[in-house]
């Protein structure tokens, strides 16, 4: 099967096209990549010669360029998107454009060509914040930034298009994923880089906010999982369970790097932040997932990881 992977420079996209062509050694992988900031084909320095991966650099937005890669592929698994919270408050505009545009034009050559399956990668986030108790599946969508909301919009589009048009689709949600080759934006690389610097680390108000976290190859697995077993139509949250608050979690980054809480520089929160992302994981342990890194493993492999320059 001929599969294309949009995003696949970034971050988890480039972890899941390297386990894709290992474990499925039928089939090929059409990686389409603007390289924005945070894609880097130096992510994919493990794939790059292999005869069943092929990189085509180009924005999921141009439609015509997007209309003539799909037509030759039988798959779709959609990661590309504009993903920083940080970003979207300060810039939203790109984050419309990128996640609900992109993926209009996705759904859209899908359709003409169609696609045997189109798996769309969203995020937690669209189900907003709970004090307690786990939003399953079912659950209405209440984001709180511009950056979910355009998940959630996008989302809602590739819901509708299977219900119209009878498309078949499926959508995987996951926690926060961290792990080697994350660009140091998001909390956990960006921490561990400014360690290596002897760089204070800056924690929002007084890091309360509580967050499951999920090691990037786990979330490959179970989004392979549901690529292959998922029942159309429908959406599985992906978690590992390893709810902690971010004080917890940087006092653990600060223990395995050695060194003091005095590197902890409290700064002011950002707006809107949520306090606290809960998912019930249920219906994907059910169709037989179940992560394979404690958080522990996880954290010493991504802190490995920057220190050899992943």
């Amino acid at each position: 099967m001929n599969i294309l992977v949009t995003g696949g420079a970034g971050f988890i996209g480039s972890h899941f096209i390297e386990h894709l062509l290992k474990t499925n050694p039928r089939n090929c992988v059409v990686n389409v990549d603007k390289l924005t900031y945070a894609g880097n084909l130096k992510n994919l320095k493990n794939v790059s010669c292999n005869k069943r991966y092929k990189f085509v650099q180009a924005d999921i937005c141009d439609a015509k360029k997007i209309e003539k890669i799909v037509k030759r592929c039988e798959a779709i698994i959609h990661f590309a998107a504009e993903t920083h919270v940080d970003r979207s408050i300060k810039n939203s505009g790109v984050f419309i454009e990128t996640n609900v545009q992109g993926t209009h034009i996705l759904l859209e050559a899908g359709l003409r060509h169609k696609i045997k399956r189109f798996l769309h990668v969203s995020t937690d986030e669209v189900y907003g914040s709970r004090l307690k108790g786990f939003f399953n599946e079912r659950d209405a969508l209440n984001p709180s930034s511009p950056y979910a909301a355009s998940k959630a919009a996008s989302d809602l589009l590739v819901l509708a298009y299977a219900k119209t048009y009878k498309m078949p689709v499926v959508i995987t949600r996951s926690s926060n994923n961290f792990g080697p080759r994350q660009f140091p934006e998001k909390v956990i690389p960006l921490f561990v880089t400014n360690l290596l610097k002897d760089k204070t680390v800056p924690l929002y108000a007084d890091g309360g906010n509580v967050r499951d976290w999920l090691y990037v190859q786990d979330n490959c697995e179970a989004i392979e999982l549901v690529f292959r077993k998922g029942k159309l139509g429908e959406i599985y949250n992906i978690a590992a369970g390893n709810y902690m608050t971010n004080l917890d979690l940087t006092k653990k980054i600060l223990k395995v790097m050695g060194k003091p809480l005095s590197m902890i520089n409290y700064v002011e929160d950002r707006l809107g932040h949520d306090f606290r992302y809960a998912i019930d994981t249920t219906k994907i342990r059910k169709l037989g997932f179940s992560p394979r890194h404690s958080f522990e493993q996880g954290l010493t492999l991504t802190i490995n990881g920057y220190c050899a320059g992943c």
